[in-house]
């Protein structure tokens, strides 16, 4: 009576375990299912958006040091607006891409400086904490009114750069077209000590047109995380389990 007793209870916890098992390798394959999808999408996601940059010169610094790799988010030149960091190249500057801020856009009028050494757009002065040093916001005080469909662009490193000011007895007043742009800077990527996302300037937010909004980098890091997660978390979880069930059995 006993014996029968014993043999259906381990009949039982029998069934229970296998049902554990597949249980737990259908969630762990899932899991891994799911995070592969998370994975591999944010990187294709992140290579059809996104292009890495290397800027050869300091005269982005200390924004963007020299030999910096940076992540440009692949936009029209429509999009773009004041405070921007964009990538762009221009017959005028050079045959390679460029790396500058964008402090003006076409109808403004762009000067420098005021008594404080101060960067003016259409008269109103512009807070540019993003440069180097204390000085003025320019060694060499200029002007320029910018052509419309076209960008005024500067350096953070106003000491060491080649950019605008340089080009300002060229027929479009040292501007260069929208469609020069090619992407725009959304984060550092190297070195280590300077990976993070690029703020838009407030001081530019107040004027007419505001500023850029920030691409897709956040959401596509946060699928790729995600995903590596479920991968290994599931990964884990179907040889835990079994062993689990081993233990039991």
């Amino acid at each position: 009576m006993s014996s029968r007793g014993t043999g259906t209870h381990s009949g039982a916890d029998g069934m229970t375990d296998g049902r554990g098992r597949t249980t737990g390798s259908v969630l762990s394959g899932l899991a891994v299912a799911v995070g592969c999808v998370l994975f591999l999408g944010g990187f294709v996601w992140g290579v059809l958006v996104y292009r890495p940059y290397t800027v050869p010169t300091d005269s982005m610094s200390p924004t963007i040091t020299a030999g910096a790799r940076v992540l440009a988010e692949k936009v029209g030149g429509s999009e773009i607006r004041r405070g921007d960091v964009v990538v762009f190249k221009d017959s005028a500057w050079g045959d390679l891409p460029m790396v500058k801020r964008v402090v003006g856009v076409g109808g403004d009028n762009v000067a420098c400086c005021t008594k404080k050494g101060l960067l003016t757009v259409n008269g109103t002065p512009v807070q540019e904490p993003y440069l180097q040093g204390d000085g003025p916001a320019s060694p060499i005080g200029f002007h320029a009114v910018v052509p419309t469909g076209q960008l005024f662009l500067l350096g953070d490193h106003r000491n060491d750069s080649l950019d605008s000011r340089v080009h300002l007895t060229d027929g479009d007043h040292g501007a260069v077209p929208r469609s020069a742009v090619a992407a725009r800077v959304d984060a550092r990527a190297w070195p280590l000590g300077s990976i993070g996302m690029m703020q838009r300037p407030q001081s530019f937010a107040a004027l007419p047109g505001g500023t850029s909004q920030p691409g897709p980098l956040r959401p596509i890091l946060l699928a790729i995380v995600a995903g590596a997660v479920l991968i290994l978390g599931g990964a884990a979880y179907g040889p835990l389990a079994r062993r689990k069930g081993r233990g039991r059995g």
